[in-house]
């Protein structure tokens, strides 16, 4: 490669990396290996597709490099993709996602991006009561609809599954995953292992009837279990 296209390139891997001074603290997966990370090692760690990958690199969330014909990503795309992974799995559309890592790109001091990415989840929490108190809303016209004489109040969605159902290490489990805590942190809360905990959310989630976490929590909050 001639001298002023290795300059050119490393000039733009350097401004990648300047892109974002200082990132909010989030969960990372365990067991990622050191230095670059295969495309399919990044998608096994955070769960996702080679296409989703490649989706938020044509948004501009990721960027990756390439050894060879291998889709590499570097620390700090590790790190970027931590944070949009917690705001994936809160339901963010890709655009607040968007707008979230621009203004952590402007942040002037990690203090700064821990508040913008505290503001981010306490809006997005906002937003999921109100969705929980719509649907919660819609069910109660539902069910008059189906039977006006029926008691005015809403059935639980599991009518076998109540808090008494939930071992104690369930509900602690349950409230942590009801205030956005990663596997990885409840694991740490709980004195688990990270299978254990993996092992336990999933328990939770079979009891709920749910799909996944968000569902099983919704579910909670709707039937008095856990607050929000």
């Amino acid at each position: 490669m001639p001298d002023g296209t290795k300059r050119a390139a490393a000039g733009k891997s350097s401004e990648r990396r300047s892109r974002y001074r200082f990132l909010p603290s989030a969960a990372l997966p365990p067991d990622l290996p050191e230095g670059p990370v295969p495309i399919a090692e990044m998608a096994n760690a955070f769960g996702v597709t080679h296409r989703t990958l490649h989706f938020y690199e044509e948004k501009g969330l990721l960027s990756a490099n390439r050894i060879g014909l291998m889709r590499v990503y570097g620390e700090d795309d590790v790190m970027r993709m931590a944070v949009i992974n917690v705001c994936r799995e809160t339901g963010m559309p890709i655009a607040v996602v968007q707008e979230l890592m621009d203004e952590l790109r402007r942040a002037s001091s990690q203090e700064e991006a821990e508040a913008i990415f505290q503001e981010a989840l306490a809006v997005r929490k906002r937003e999921l009561t109100a969705e929980m108190s719509t649907l919660h809303r819609q069910l109660q016209q539902v069910s008059d609809l189906l039977d006006p004489d029926a008691s005015s109040e809403i059935p639980p969605l599991n009518d076998n599954e109540d808090q008494a159902s939930l071992s104690d290490e369930e509900l602690r489990c349950l409230s942590l995953m009801a205030e956005g805590f990663s596997t990885q942190r409840i694991a740490r809360a709980l004195d688990l292992k990270h299978d254990e905990a993996q092992a336990l959310e999933a328990d939770i989630i079979l009891k709920f009837r749910a799909n996944n976490r968000f569902q099983a929590i919704t579910k909670a909050v709707l039937l008095g279990i856990v607050k929000v």
